[in-house]
C-alpha cells in the first residue's frame, strides 16, 4: 500500500529531512546521469568531443529544466489537494497533466532535432566541435518525450509525499546510461553521438520500467484512463502554477546558455573547462536544490491546511542545513577545484580552465543555501510568478551584464567571468527577504489584526 506523507502534522525537520534525503539521491544520481557523458567522453573522446557533449548536453538541460519547472504545476497543486482533504481529485490532476504533457512533448519532439544547427550556432560552439554538437542535439531531441515522461512522473508521487519512487526511476537511468555510455564510446569509440543515443536509451528504458513499478502502487485517490483529457480548470491552474516557473528555469538557463557562448568565443579549452566545470557544479548544488524540492511539496501541504507557521519553521530548518553542507562545498571547491575537474578531464589545460571557474562558483555555495530553499518556500505558498521576476532579474540585469563585462577586462579570466553567478544570486536573496516581508509576514499581520 503506497500511502502519501502527511507533512501537517507532528515534527517539521525529521519528515522534512526524510523526504529531502530520497530527492537529494534521485538529484545526485540525475548529475551522475548527466556527468557519466563527459566523464566518459572526457577519458576516451577529444577536447572536440567534451565541448560538443557541454554545449549540447548544456542546451538539454535548459530544455529539461523548463519541462521540469512546468510539472511543479502539477507537485503544487496536487499537493494543496491534498493538504486540503481533497484527496478525491487528485486523478484528475494527473490524468489532465498527462494530456498536457503528451501535447508539449509533440511540440519538443519536432522543434528540437528541427533547431539544432540553430541552437549550436547561437551557443557560437567552436568550429571544430559544431557537427557534434548539432548531432548530439538532435539525438536527444528526439526522446525528448521520454524526458518528460520521467519528470511528470517525479512531479506527481512528489505532490503525494513520495520521493522514493522519482529515486528508483533515475536510479534505473543511471545504470542504463552508464552502461551505454561504456559501451558506445568506450568500446564502441562514437564518441559524441554515442554519448546522446545512450542518454535517450536510458531514459527509454528508465520510464518504462517506471509505469511498471507504477501499475504495482495503489495510489491514494482513484484514477481513470478516461482522466485523460484537456480539463480546462486543471490545466489552467497547472499552467499558472508551473509556467512563472518553467518560464524563470528557461530564462535562467538561457542566462548560462549566454555565458557559455561568451566563454565559447574564448576558444575550445576554456568551453571544454567550463563544460567541465558547470558537471561539477551539479554535485556541489544537490543539497540545496534537494531542498528547494522538498520545501515545494513540504509547504504546499501546509498552506492547504492552513499551516503557515509550519511552512515558515520548515524554511528556517532547510536553510540551516543546507549552509552547513554549502560551507563545506565552498572549501572544497575553492581550494582542490582542480582536483574536482580532473574528475572529468585529462588534459591539463582543460583541467586548469574548470578550477579557475570552479573558484567562482565555490563562493555561490555560501549563497545558494539561502536562495533555494526560498524559492522552494515561495513555490510552495504559490507565488511562482514571484520566482518568475526575481529569476528573470538575476539572469538577465546582473548575470549576463556582468559576465559580458568581465569578459573584456584584461587580462580575461574564467574566475571573473563566473563571478556573475554569486552576485546574481545576492540580488535574488535581497529580493526574497523583501517578498517575505511584504507579502507573507505583513500579510499575516494584518490578518491577525482583521
Amino acid at each position: 500500500m503506497n500511502k502519501r506523507n502527511d507533512f501537517t502534522q507532528g515534527k517539521i525537520l525529521e519528515p522534512l529531512l526524510s523526504f529531502a534525503m530520497p530527492v537529494l539521491f534521485a538529484l545526485f544520481l540525475q548529475a551522475m546521469y548527466g556527468a557519466v557523458d563527459l566523464l566518459v567522453v572526457g577519458k576516451f573522446g577529444t577536447s572536440a568531443d567534451v565541448s560538443a557533449v557541454s554545449t549540447g548536453s548544456q542546451i538539454m538541460m535548459t530544455i529539461t529544466h523548463l519541462l521540469s519547472g512546468l510539472s511543479m504545476g502539477t507537485t503544487i497543486f496536487l499537493g494543496q489537494k491534498l493538504g486540503e482533504g481533497k484527496a478525491e481529485q487528485g486523478g484528475k490532476i494527473i490524468g489532465a497533466s498527462i494530456w498536457l504533457f503528451a501535447v508539449i512533448g509533440i511540440v519538443f519532439t519536432v522543434l528540437v532535432p528541427l533547431g539544432a544547427g540553430v541552437l549550436a550556432d547561437t551557443m557560437n560552439a567552436p568550429a571544430e566541435a559544431f557537427d557534434l554538437t548539432v548531432d548530439y542535439i538532435r539525438i536527444c531531441g528526439f526522446g525528448i518525450i521520454v524526458i518528460i515522461a520521467y519528470n511528470l512522473i517525479g512531479s506527481i508521487f512528489r505532490g503525494m509525499g513520495d520521493s522514493k519512487t522519482p529515486l528508483i526511476t533515475v536510479l534505473i537511468a543511471c545504470i542504463c546510461n552508464i552502461i551505454g555510455d561504456l559501451l558506445l564510446v568506450a568500446v564502441f569509440k562514437m564518441g559524441t553521438a554515442g554519448a546522446a543515443i545512450a542518454t535517450v536509451f536510458a531514459q527509454f528504458v528508465s520510464v518504462v520500467i517506471s509505469f511498471v513499478l507504477i501499475r504495482k502502487q495503489n495510489l491514494p485517490f482513484p484514477f481513470k484512463k478516461e482522466y485523460i483529457r484537456p480539463e480546462k480548470y486543471i490545466v489552467k491552474k497547472v499552467m499558472l502554477l508551473g509556467l512563472p516557473i518553467a518560464l524563470q528555469d528557461l530564462l535562467v538557463g538561457i542566462s548560462f546558455l549566454i555565458i557559455l557562448a561568451i566563454v565559447n568565443d574564448l576558444g575550445l579549452i576554456a568551453s571544454a573547462g567550463v563544460g567541465v566545470a558547470e558537471k561539477v557544479c551539479a554535485f556541489i548544488m544537490l543539497v540545496p536544490s534537494a531542498f528547494m524540492q522538498a520545501m515545494s511539496a513540504f509547504v504546499a501541504q501546509n498552506v492547504g491546511a492552513g499551516r503557515m507557521d509550519r511552512a515558515k519553521k520548515s524554511l528556517l530548518y532547510g536553510i540551516s542545513v543546507s549552509f552547513l553542507f554549502g560551507l563545506t562545498m565552498f572549501m572544497i571547491s575553492f581550494f582542490n577545484g582542480n582536483l574536482l575537474a580532473g574528475i572529468f578531464a585529462n588534459e591539463g589545460d582543460v583541467i586548469a580552465a574548470g578550477a579557475e571557474y570552479l573558484k567562482s562558483y565555490a563562493i555561490d555555495c555560501l549563497f545558494t543555501c539561502f536562495l533555494f530553499c526560498f524559492i522552494g518556500f515561495f513555490n510552495g505558498i504559490g507565488l511562482t510568478r514571484f520566482v518568475m521576476i526575481q529569476g528573470i532579474v538575476g539572469a538577465f540585469l546582473v548575470r549576463v551584464p556582468v559576465s559580458f563585462l568581465m569578459s573584456k577586462l584584461e587580462p580575461v579570466s574564467l574566475f571573473k567571468i563566473g563571478l556573475a553567478t554569486p552576485c546574481s544570486t545576492v540580488v535574488q536573496i535581497i529580493l526574497c527577504f523583501i517578498c517575505m516581508w511584504f507579502c507573507v509576514i505583513k500579510k499575516e499581520k494584518r490578518g491577525n489584526k482583521g
